[in-house]
């Protein structure tokens, strides 16, 4: 079991000729540590509606799941901090397609033309799910983060974690019925 000091840092025993500890295992540390938020997947028209064909959706993840979160770890006078920041969101739509979105993307608003697209993170589908198993489309975001770090005299970047979010989404078609 590991023995602490007063300021909450790891003790490790006193080993005649023992090497200082390596930074690469505080880095480690301090990445186990952060805490990154699970994205929560948000659209226009609104995920828990059915969604249309040829009708641009706009998506986005929550803003407050999107910014930088920090942490650290020491270990015998090695203290390192670790701050995780996203770099893009990749949206998997279940029809085959797929978005990479650079930010969060644009929440809908009255503001927008309904028929608008979204400035940044949009995708329109070309076919209802009414033929996939459960009539509906599994959609995915995978939002990936790298860490900078720092500390014990050193800097660098841990690139490439990524936390997911998935759920069903129904898409059908409109038809109309012209008269005279």
């Amino acid at each position: 079991m590991p023995r602490f000091d007063i300021e909450g840092q790891e003790k490790r025993p006193e080993v005649a000729g023992s090497r200082p500890v390596p930074v690469e295992l505080v880095v480690q540390r301090a990445v186990e540590r952060l805490e990154l938020p699970q994205p929560v997947i948000r659209m226009s028209p609104d995920e828990d509606l059915v969604q249309v064909v040829h009708v641009p959706t706009w998506m986005w993840v929550e803003r407050g799941s999107w910014g930088p979160v920090s942490a650290s770890a020491a270990v015998d006078g090695v203290t390192v901090t670790a701050i995780a920041r996203p770099q893009r969101a990749v949206w998997s739509m279940g029809e085959g397609g797929s978005v990479v979105c650079r930010g969060p993307g644009t929440q809908y608003s009255e503001a927008f033309s309904p028929k608008a697209s979204s400035p940044d993170c949009g995708y329109t589908y070309r076919r209802a799910s009414v033929s996939v198993p459960g009539k509906a489309y599994t959609v995915s975001v995978r939002v990936t983060w790298d860490v900078e770090w720092h500390g014990g005299g050193q800097a660098g970047v841990v690139p490439g974690l990524v936390m997911t979010a998935a759920r069903q989404l129904v898409v059908d078609e409109v038809q109309a019925v012209v008269t005279r």
